[in-house]
């Protein structure tokens, strides 16, 4: 290999490269949200990416690329250059939509690489308080003495929603009926009309209706209670053992990106969770902060995957 002053070519090819992860950024980095400004996924993206950009020295520009269940925000990041300017803050969709389409254009854990975890959201299951049951075990009750009679809402087929249902009735083993809205806010209407029986819903979502006593919440679908209710038994606890989900929320980049650059977001995404104001925004959402590194990221992703893969497939569900 030649040298140059007596230094090899590719120590100097290491030391400039080591300069340019020292540097890094040195320009505004771009948030893809993919899915339209207003939801849970956006207001996530706006309050991390602002606290982010004062840690990065660089602003944080959010670009809402929605469609096609968050895979059209997905591909373009997949897509992009590795070089740490385009990154995705995307939610349980990911894990979600590697299985419910049969062909997407971008393979999940082959082209993006994982910087780290944002938070989770509890889930929780509300009923319309009149219906005849105060308890998880109660209502599986009375949906095995009524096969297909008692009705689930949601957010749409292959929403978290709709598989969070699909999940209880696989795990039961009850005959629950699927009423799909476009969107959770109208299913939750619906539901406070008495027009459905039961919704497994975000915890910010459900909130109004839960404190105008206008839905009966019965349990929270995480493995511990919630700090917002710590009253609500965990499914679990309430007799569906092993059943836990929650809405999460991930940042992730290209693949290829390099390793140094991944760290760099990674420690900046970790300062900005333990941010005071970044912990009291999360608090007014319902969210939990939840950092990672990325591979303990990485790690989650998969199981996530996994998981949810058996649910799309017994469950049947193909994209709207």
């Amino acid at each position: 290999m030649r040298s140059i002053a007596g230094v090899p070519a590719l120590c100097l090819f290491f030391a400039g490269f080591a300069a340019f992860a020292q540097s890094y950024p040195t320009r505004p980095i771009r948030f893809i949200v993919p899915f339209p400004p207003g939801g849970g996924n956006d207001i996530v993206g706006r309050i991390v990416g602002a606290r982010l950009g004062e840690g990065l020295g660089q602003p944080v520009v959010i670009d809402n690329r929605g469609g096609a269940g968050g895979t059209i925000g997905t591909d373009i990041t997949a897509k992009a250059p590795p070089d740490g300017y385009t990154v995705l803050v995307n939610n349980i969709s990911l894990a979600v939509n590697h299985t419910l389409f049969r062909k997407l254009p971008y393979d999940t854990l082959r082209d993006l690489a994982p910087v780290g975890l944002i938070g989770r959201q509890p889930n929780v299951v509300v009923i319309h308080p009149a219906l005849p049951a105060k308890t998880v075990r109660e209502l599986l009750d009375r949906a095995r003495a009524k096969p297909g009679q008692v009705t689930y809402g949601s957010g749409g087929v292959g929403t978290a929603s709709h598989l969070a249902a699909e999940m209880l009735k696989l795990m039961t083993r009850v005959d629950l009926t699927h009423v799909p809205y476009k969107g959770l806010g109208p299913a939750l209407t619906d539901l406070v009309g008495g027009r459905v029986d039961v919704i497994i819903s975000t915890m910010a979502s459900a909130l109004p209706q839960m404190k105008a006593a206008k839905l009966r919440p019965l349990a929270v679908t995480t493995s511990l209670r919630s700090p917002f209710f710590p009253e609500l038994p965990t499914m679990s606890e309430a007799g569906v053992k092993g059943y836990e989900f929650s809405t999460w929320y991930g940042v992730v980049a290209p693949a290829r990106t390099s390793a140094s650059i991944v760290d760099r977001l990674n420690s900046e995404l970790r300062n900005t969770l333990s941010s005071s104001q970044v912990k009291e925004q999360f608090v007014a959402q319902g969210l939990e902060p939840a950092a990672s590194t990325p591979s303990e990221f990485g790690g989650y992703l998969k199981s996530e995957i996994e998981k949810w893969g058996r649910v799309v497939k017994a469950s049947g569900a193909t994209p709207e």
